[in-house]
Formats: structure tokens, C-alpha cells, sequence
């Protein structure tokens, strides 16, 4: 059986369209009660009172508590030792609330409807404070967030030790500052968690969300409970991109509300909750200055990141870090600098949103190699093959510490040029120029490396042999949409002969699978991938040498043939033993208690991160008379590695696309002067549909990588890296003969037309 790259179908499909899925919203838990949370309606404000008494005799209420009544749990847990102390994020709102959405007041009741009904009785009496919701005001320090801070609203600074960019050499230098977008994460299904306490004296949790072991730290941590004293459950989940990874505020605090209540509970948000509660993404401002020669050798590169962290020091405030990682792109650069700032503001705080400061630094450097190529009056295609690093240059390291593994950034550039007729596309924006055509035509190009699996880098993996011959293995990966249990099956199937449907996969259960990571920064392949491939051939070593005692030979002179599933003598297929004959010899021979026949149990440790990369170019077109921008073409070559499992790879490169398109195009979360939000629904805040995207056309490359046995890099976050700077350079692109340099995401009509009307 050789399924390595073979595009077999989602298995996981099947129970999700037919009987449904096991989403906790939807768990039968016995008589749970609802939780309900009351959230600020205001930015900034000093809580004076909060009265609950008459919320507290509502039909249906079971309990209700504020902040006093947390005092024997917490504090929420700090995201890094470096983020300023001083910002720590209270369960519950204490003495003041610092954005639209903050939960005050937790109320118990039987019913969903109940506890809603009951919110609307909670009377808060606000003091209302100055608020600054934008990043670069709220560094100038009028407007505080906090007391006692060590610099007024930075959570913390970081730079690039040692490093500095010379462009006193330079014959040309150019600055451009970039907004990269805040947007919202917005998963199909939003924030939802259910905790009982079993009559075993421990917590049970139910997640929805990147896995349940890093949900376990988390509860442990704010309930002052020992890790073996919770179970966390986290199986089919409605989507996350990274801002369900880990347990907000709100969650945290539910094993300690069924404790007090004595009763299960479930908190199931509504949408206009979620988007101001569930963290956003991105929130950047890059000031980047690039310099070089005017025949289109760049030879320094300066990066400053204001982040904006929202209202307090969560996942966000780290973001950039991942820029400095990543700072000079695909790009050989002599000399480099970086510094940034994160900074709290009245809003929603910031946390990792698909790629988690990837597709930021990317967007910055993409953003500057264009600008550079204008200046400079050369094709942005020449300026970056004139910089690529070259493939002889792998391993790389790059000025920052960075260990490139294995790349090929021209080959992939080139062929995408030729997929996308690039040439042929000039032609055709040079002719609609001259004839005065009112439809511009804009191509933009973005040559993107990124890094993948770049924190825990180790993952568990079993294989066991049951009764009937079925093989069951155990992941720490858990898997919320990537299609996990197809991609297991088939390394499994490949190393073992079993039929994909004889092979059952168990993940999502701290009680059942011992230990895992977080599915997340595209680890999953290339960590649990090996864990699992290893405990294959580890099983199959073992049912070697009782094969060999049934076929009466020596177990070197047996080998398996992966094609069916046979044990034989090396010449002599004829006469063989199945994985089922193996089974029912073991339970013939052997008393055994558990249906656990034969066990193969791995960790694997990656040496590092890997590092995909590639080239996309977008073909727009803009409507000088509107401003109204359509993407017609996204031509996108992304090299991750030995591939898997063809289709399962092209939905994460179509999802991670689509979503750099929101970005680029439509997505933006908006606040007024007075921190309060704007697009905070459906209705305000437009999500990418199919009616805005093209067809993409896809160019595949496999470049292997040293750092695992498979070969494999991640693929779940590549998408999104590459599409948004390369249609954000094609939109500039198309009015670029109007002497417009620059224009910020999102690119909507209004933004457009507001450029093209100024000159």
C-alpha cells in the first residue's frame, strides 16, 4: 500500500454530514445549567457599583457572581514573562472595565433564555474614563489603561541585538508605513465550553478548541488545581485560526462556577459577544525603510512594529517577535534592524490569528521590495530575483538567528511567472493604459518564506494492535478541521498494509492520549506525523516476530508486504499470516484484561523548525470610476515540503488564500473615538464569500526538508503569508500610473476611490 501523496478523500466527512458532529454546544449533559456573561458596554469606565439582587430573583437563576466572588481563584495567566505586570488580566472586571465586551458579571441559570433575561436585570453604574483606541496615541502615554505601569501603556519593547542597518552606504533609501489590518477571527462556530466535576473528584472540561492540553495548563493554573485533577475533552470544533487555542477569561472560570453551584455548566456566547470577545488578529503599524543601489541590489532593511495589544498584555503583545524572526523574508540583505513596541488600547486584545506574525513580516518586507522597485524604476519581479537567496545558500542562516532549511526561492517564482503569463500580463496593463481603458489592470507579486512548527516541537504518538486485527492509534495533535484522522490513517496504512478503514484514530482526551502540543503554527504533519509513523513501524516489529513463530522462521527472514498486509517468508508470498491471524493468536495465548494486543508507543522531536515558502502573483482589476477592486486571478505556488495528502493540502492552501483576500480586500475592525465597536456582526464586518474570490490556480512544488523523517513542512497557514501583500502590491499596482505609492488595507472601494479622486 504506498498512499504517501495520494489525494484520499476526508474520512472525517462522513460523520459530519450524515450523523453530525461531537460539538459541545450539542453534548447531552445532564442537568447542566447555562452560563451567561454581562459584558461592558463601555471602553473605559471605573466600575462604581454593580446591583444583581433583582437579576438574582429572576425566573430561573440559579447563581450569579462578580469579581469579589472569584477571590479564591486566579489570576489569569500572563502570556510572557517579558509583558509589563501591571497589565494582568482580571476573571471578572474589578475595579474597571477596559473595553466593549469585557465580562463584569457571570449569572447561572437553567436556561440559556433565563440567563439572558436575567442580564437585562443586572443594573452597572459606570464611571466613564478618557479612551484612546489608536495604537500610535496610545503611545504618547495621555491616556493610561493602567497604574503603576513601568512605561505609561507599553507592554514591553523588543529588538534585534547587535543589529544594525547601513544606509549611509546606500545609494537610494526608501520609507514606507504600512497598516496591517486588526481583523476578527470569526470561526464558524464561536467560543463554547461545558465543565462538570465527575464522581471521580475531578474537573471534566469540554473544549472547542487547537487541543485540550494547553487547556489543561491553563485551568490548572487559574482554579489552583493539580493537572492530573482535570480532564479536558476537545473533539469536533467549528473552526479557531488560532484565537480559540487557548482558554479565554470566560472559560477559565466555568470549573469553578459548576463547583460553586454544584451543577454542570455550558457557555455558549452569541456572535455579537464573540466578535468583541474572542481575540483579534493582526493589529500592526510597520515603519520600514529599505535601502540599496539603483540597479536593484538592496543591501539593508529596518523594521519598527508598533503592536497593538487591545486592553491588556495577552498573545498579542508578543506578535512581533515572530516579525524578527522572519525579517528578511527570501531575501539575502546585508544589513538589518528591528525594534518594536506593543502597547495597550480600549479594545479587544490581540492574540494569534492564521500565521501569528508571519504573514505581518511578510507583508512589511513585500510591501518594501515594491516600493524599493519603484523608486528605483525597475519590474518588482527583477528587484527580488536580483535578492533571492540562492538555493547553494541552504542551510541558511539568516541575520537574525533564523535556520532556513531547505528552499528554492527562484524556481518557485519562476514558474508561477510562467503559469501566469507575467509578461503577457504587462503587455495587457501597458495596452489598457494607452487606450484609456477605465478598468485598470494591477499584478502584484509577493515571494514569501515562513516558519512552521517554531515552538514545541515534540508530539506523541501510539499504535496499538486490537482484537480483529484493527490498528488504533493515540495523537496529541487534535484535529479541528485539517483532516487529521485521513492524514494518520494513511501514514499508518503505509507502514502496515491495514485498509484505511480498519484503522481508528483516538486524539482530543487528556484522559485517553497522555500528553500532547497545541494544533497549531502548522506543526501537526511534520511532529505528530513522525510520532505516529515511527510507532507504525515500531507495531510492525513487533507483530514481525510472531509472525515468524507462526510461519516457523526466523523473524529477519520475514518481511511484510505493505500491499496487503502479509507476513511472509522473504521469496515465499504463498504462504502468509494476516494482522487479524496475528490477533487471534495473541488472545489464544495470552490472558489479557484490556484489548490492547501489541503497543507502540513514541515521542518524536523535531531539531527545529521548518520553513515553507513561495511566490504569488494576483491579477486585479480596478474600476477608475468606483474604486471598486476584483481579484480575477490568484496564481499561487506554495512549497511545504513532501506532501501528504494532495487535496487535503489544497483546502488549506484555498482557506489560507481566501482569508489573505478578506484581509487585503474587505476585513477590518473598526472603532469609533469612543471605543465602541463598529463591526461587530455579520451584518458590519464582511467576511470573505465565494462571490469575492476567483478560482485559484494552484502550482505545486515539494522541496523536502532535513528536519523530519517525512520530509514535511506545514502547509495549514502558507496561504494566507502570500496572498495578502501580493494583491495589496497588485491594487497599487493598477493606480500606480496616477503616482500613487501607497495604500493600506483593507482595499475597498472607498479607500481606492478616495486615492484616485486626491490626485
Amino acid at each position: 500500500m504506498t498512499l504517501f501523496g495520494t489525494p484520499v478523500t476526508r474520512r472525517e466527512d462522513i460523520e459530519l454530514l450524515t450523523s453530525g458532529g461531537r460539538f459541545v454546544a450539542d453534548l447531552d449533559i445532564s442537568d447542566v445549567c447555562a452560563v451567561h456573561y454581562v459584558v461592558s458596554t463601555m471602553a473605559h469606565a471605573k466600575l462604581i457599583d454593580i446591583d444583581v439582587d433583582e437579576a438574582k430573583s429572576a425566573p430561573g437563576v440559579v447563581d450569579i457572581f462578580t469579581a469579589t466572588d472569584l477571590d479564591a481563584i486566579g489570576p489569569y495567566p500572563m502570556a510572557s514573562p517579558l509583558f509589563d505586570s501591571a497589565m494582568v488580566r482580571p476573571l471578572l472586571a474589578t475595579d474597571k472595565v477596559r473595553f466593549v465586551g469585557e465580562p463584569i458579571v457571570a449569572i447561572i441559570a437553567e436556561t440559556p433564555t433565563a440567563a439572558r433575561d436575567a442580564a437585562e436585570l443586572v443594573v452597572i453604574e459606570y464611571e466613564p474614563l478618557p479612551v484612546v483606541v489608536d495604537v500610535e496615541e496610545a503611545l504618547k502615554g495621555e491616556v493610561l489603561l493602567f497604574d503603576d505601569t513601568e512605561e505609561g501603556n507599553v507592554v514591553c519593547r523588543m529588538d534585534a541585538p547587535g543589529l544594525v542597518a547601513d544606509f549611509d552606504s546606500c545609494e537610494v533609501v526608501v520609507e514606507v508605513r504600512t497598516v496591517n489590518n486588526r481583523v476578527a477571527a470569526a470561526p464558524l462556530e464561536p467560543r463554547v465550553a461545558a465543565a462538570e466535576w465527575g464522581a471521580d473528584g475531578r474537573l471534566h472540561h469540554y473544549n472547542a478548541g487547537q487541543g485540550p492540553y494547553p487547556v489543561r495548563a491553563a485551568l490548572a493554573r487559574v482554579l489552583h488545581l493539580e493537572e492530573d485533577q482535570i480532564r479536558v475533552v476537545s473533539k469536533d470544533v467549528g473552526g479557531s485560526f488560532g484565537a480559540k487555542a487557548r482558554p479565554h477569561p470566560e472559560e477559565a472560570i466555568l470549573g469553578y462556577l459548576s463547583k460553586r453551584t454544584g451543577r454542570p455548566v455550558r457557555w455558549n456566547p452569541p456572535r455579537s459577544d464573540d466578535m468583541v470577545g474572542l481575540s483579534h488578529g493582526r493589529g500592526q503599524i510597520q515603519y520600514c525603510t529599505i535601502g540599496g543601489t539603483h540597479d536593484g541590489q538592496i543591501s539593508a532593511y529596518k523594521l519598527h512594529v508598533v503592536q497593538d495589544s487591545g486592553a491588556y498584555a495577552m498573545g498579542g503583545a508578543g506578535l512581533p517577535s515572530n516579525a524578527r524572526t522572519m525579517l528578511t523574508g527570501c531575501y539575502d540583505i546585508a544589513t538589518v534592524e528591528f525594534t518594536s513596541v506593543s502597547v495597550v488600547t480600549n479594545t479587544t486584545p490581540t492574540g494569534a490569528y492564521r500565521g501569528a506574525g508571519r504573514p505581518e513580516a511578510a507583508a512589511a518586507i513585500e510591501r518594501a521590495v515594491d516600493a524599493f522597485a519603484t523608486e528605483i524604476g525597475m519590474d518588482p519581479v527583477e528587484v527580488r530575483r536580483k535578492n533571492l537567496l540562492p538555493v547553494s545558500a541552504f542551510p541558511h542562516v539568516t541575520p537574525t538567528g533564523t535556520p532556513y532549511d531547505s528552499g528554492d526561492y527562484e524556481a518557485v517564482l519562476d514558474r508561477v511567472l510562467e503559469e501566469a503569463d507575467y509578461t503577457g500580463l504587462r503587455e495587457e496593463q501597458a495596452r489598457r493604459r494607452a487606450d484609456g481603458d477605465t478598468v485598470w489592470l494591477g499584478i502584484g507579486v509577493a515571494t514569501y518564506v515562513e516558519r512552521t512548527a517554531g515552538a514545541s516541537r515534540s508530539e506523541h504518538g501510539s499504535v496499538e494492535l486490537t482484537p480483529g486485527g484493527r490498528l488504533l492509534a493515540r495523537t496529541g495533535a487534535t484535529d479541528y478541521g485539517q483532516g487529521h484522522e485521513t492524514s494518520w490513517a494513511m501514514l499508518i496504512a503505509d507502514k502496515t498494509g491495514v485498509d484505511l478503514d480498519q484503522i481508528d484514530i483516538l486524539y482530543g482526551d487528556t484522559d485517553l492520549v497522555p500528553w500532547g502540543g497545541v494544533t497549531g503554527g502548522s506543526r501537526s504533519v511534520q511532529l505528530a506525523g513522525p510520532a505516529l509513523n515511527e510507532a507504525a513501524d515500531g507495531l510492525v516489529q513487533q507483530a514481525r516476530a510472531i509472525a515468524a513463530s507462526l510461519l516457523e522462521a526466523a523473524a529477519e527472514d520475514v518481511t511484510l508486504d505493505v500491499t496487503n498486509g502479509r507476513f511472509h517468508v522473504v521469496g515465499t508470498p504463498a504462504v502468509s499470516v494476516r494482522w487479524n491471524d496475528i490477533a487471534e493468536h495473541i488472545e489464544a495465548t495470552t490472558a489479557h484484561s484490556s484489548p490492547r494486543l501489541l503497543h507502540s508507543e513514541e515521542e518524536f522531536e523535531s531539531s527545529g523548525p521548518t520553513f515553507p515558502f513561495g511566490t504569488h502573483i494576483a491579477v486585479v482589476e480596478v474600476d477608475s470610476e468606483t474604486g471598486a477592486v476584483t481579484l480575477k486571478r490568484l496564481f499561487a505556488c506554495d512549497d511545504a515540503g513532501t506532501i501528504l495528502n494532495p487535496l487535503l493540502a489544497a483546502g488549506q492552501i484555498h482557506g489560507g488564500l481566501a482569508q489573505g483576500a478578506a484581509q487585503a480586500l474587505l476585513e477590518t475592525f473598526v472603532y469609533d473615538e469612543d471605543g465602541n465597536p463598529l463591526t461587530a456582526n455579520f451584518a458590519d464586518y464582511p467576511v470573505i464569500s465565494a462571490t469575492e474570490l476567483p478560482l485559484f490556480d494552484r502550482i505545486v512544488s515539494e522541496t523536502p526538508t532535513h528536519i523530519n523523517p517525512i520530509g514535511a513542512k506545514g502547509i495549514g497557514e502558507a496561504g494566507t503569508v502570500g496572498s495578502t501583500p501580493a494583491i495589496q502590491n497588485a491594487v497599487i499596482d493598477a493606480v500606480a500610473h496616477l503616482d500613487i505609492r501607497h495604500l493600506d488595507m483593507p482595499l475597498t472601494s472607498q479607500v481606492v476611490w478616495g486615492a484616485i479622486a486626491g490626485n
